[in-house]
């Protein structure tokens, strides 16, 4: 019955991501509800720059590749350095992928990793109009990942670990392609509070980065337990007000916290 619970998040979440890829819509922030209203000045541009990116971050990438998909940016703690291996779990159109590879220069390279088909074609559609030579995009599933052993320096993700049914086998994976000294930077959603029955249990919430969500504890555990050293999960200033946006008229923003996750694997 569990791994029939964990087939069906996993298809739900195939299928929400994979229309938006199809029907060029975008999300609410994390939220894959369509609630960018021009008419409310509530743009994919407006969206990512409420969660942290710059005008300039916004404006450089296609457009096509930002889909207003975010909690938060990594890029704000991933210090990422010329010459670098990155690797962005869940790349989606490939926003954050094209933002690290300027970020690493030529010597540096970019894999994006993501489960939904119509994501990756997405993503290297974008990669070709951007004309980046040093990113590629993979499909794969963020709990087995099609990346080799000690390969990478930084692993990068927005808001998608939390749709994960088996989020220990995503951080083991983590761990596993890191290289020593690598580091996780991370913005994701995680509970602040314990999900009432209804939240917790709704599918539609689950493909929304609600209900699937880890307690903070529980994950900074399941961190420690792999290996990782120097665990910060830090919730963001505006979180509350970036959760509201989601689902106006909810009380999600009383159970769940945008966050930054670091960690080091140190050996």
């Amino acid at each position: 019955m569990e791994n029939l619970k964990k087939d069906e998040i996993r298809k739900a979440v195939q299928k929400t991501y994979g229309d938006i890829a199809k029907s060029n819509t975008a999300g609410c922030g994390c939220s894959a509800s369509s609630c960018c209203d021009p008419a409310n000045n509530n743009t994919v541009e407006d969206i990512s720059i409420g969660i942290g990116y710059s005008k300039e971050d916004v404006s450089t990438v296609p457009p096509s590749a930002n889909m207003g998909l975010g909690c938060g940016n990594p890029h704000a703690i991933a210090s990422l350095q010329l010459g670098e291996t990155v690797l962005d779990l869940g790349s989606g159109g490939g926003f954050d992928c094209f933002l690290a590879a300027k970020a690493v220069g030529e010597n540096g390279s970019v894999i994006g990793v993501d489960m939904t088909p119509e994501m990756v074609h997405k993503a290297r559609e974008n990669a070709v109009k951007a004309g980046l030579n040093n990113v590629e995009f993979r499909l794969g599933e963020i709990e087995n990942l099609p990346i080799a052993e000690n390969s990478v320096d930084v692993i990068i993700s927005n808001c998608v670990i939390n749709l994960s049914p088996e989020k220990s086998n995503v951080i083991k994976e983590a761990f596993r392609v890191l290289k020593k000294g690598g580091r996780l930077a991370v913005s994701d959603i995680v509970t602040s509070a314990q999900l009432p029955d209804d939240i917790k249990n709704s599918l539609d919430l689950h493909t929304g980065c609600v209900s699937g969500a880890s307690n903070i504890n529980d994950l900074k555990a399941k961190l420690k337990e792999v290996g990782f050293s120097d665990i910060r999960i830090t919730p963001l200033d505006k979180s509350k007000e970036i959760i509201s946006k989601w689902i106006p008229g909810s009380n999600v923003k009383d159970f769940i916290v945008s966050a930054s996750i670091e960690a080091i694997k140190l050996f």
